[in-house]
């Protein structure tokens, strides 16, 4: 059987590249895009993949931009293959509480997590009904579902992402595509482990599991869901997140 092609979005972050190296261990062929994809920091990640046995492509792309997604796709396709297997993990932060937000700040992560989503599936979901196959899994937060102090914006995206997923989820159900999301809750990223040590020692004492999760951990997740006996799993939420949120 011809390998299914996987395109993970910010698969050069740290839990996208858990996605990724989790996709390929199942089999996947792994194309990441991520806007530093052109940089020197793009090109190390991608040899360090690479050192460790994993043969990732890399693409640029800015999944703000609608124009700019179905380029990249049209050029996926045409020298990978066509996509089986989407992955929306592109995101970003603009924190601040929302007397002081500011409208630059609410519309970055309105569209880098949210707008996102359409502008990226918008280009591979006919081609996936069309085929009878295919696995979309949008990463959403444990911040989407109980909120967060400080992050109107960042919260109101990924909320919608779920939204986004219930819906597209009955429009595909009979053509042989899921929808699901993954809301992850504090996981040691890099991002993460930035956060002052006190700080993180508060979070950590919410989780009743007594830790932070782990990127595998997530991405494991991910590779259940996309898989072909997962075509009976659609429109759900996922939560993992060590106890921290249960609803």
């Amino acid at each position: 059987m011809t390998q299914r092609v996987a395109v993970v979005t910010g698969g050069a972050g740290g839990l996208g590249t858990a996605i990724c190296k989790a996709l390929a261990d199942a089999g996947r062929k792994v194309v990441a895009t991520d806007m530093t994809a052109d940089t020197a920091g793009g090109q190390a990640w991608l040899d360090e993949c690479r050192n460790q046995g994993y043969q990732f492509e890399l693409l640029g792309m800015d999944v703000t931009d609608f124009d700019a997604c179905k380029a990249s796709f049209k050029r996926i396709e045409e020298t990978v293959g066509p996509v089986d297997v989407l992955i929306n993990c592109a995101g970003i932060t603009r924190d601040g509480t929302f007397k002081r937000m500011t409208a630059d700040q609410w519309h970055a992560v309105i569209s880098t997590n949210l707008d996102s989503v359409f502008n990226v599936t918008k280009h591979v979901v006919d081609g996936m009904m069309d085929r009878g196959f295919g696995r979309i899994v949008n990463i959403s937060s444990l911040n989407g579902q109980k909120g967060q102090f400080g992050q109107s914006n960042y919260s109101a995206a990924k909320a919608g992402m779920h939204g986004f997923t219930m819906a597209l989820a009955q429009e595909t159900a009979r053509k042989g595509v899921t929808v699901n999301t993954v809301s992850p809750g504090y996981v040691g990223t890099q991002m993460v482990m930035a956060v002052p040590e006190d700080v993180r020692a508060k979070i950590v004492e919410q989780i009743p599991v007594g830790r932070l999760g782990k990127p595998e951990e997530i991405a494991d997740s991910v590779v259940f869901l996309q898989r072909e006996g997962s075509g009976f799993i659609t429109g759900m939420d996922l939560s993992i997140n060590g106890g921290q949120y249960m609803h």
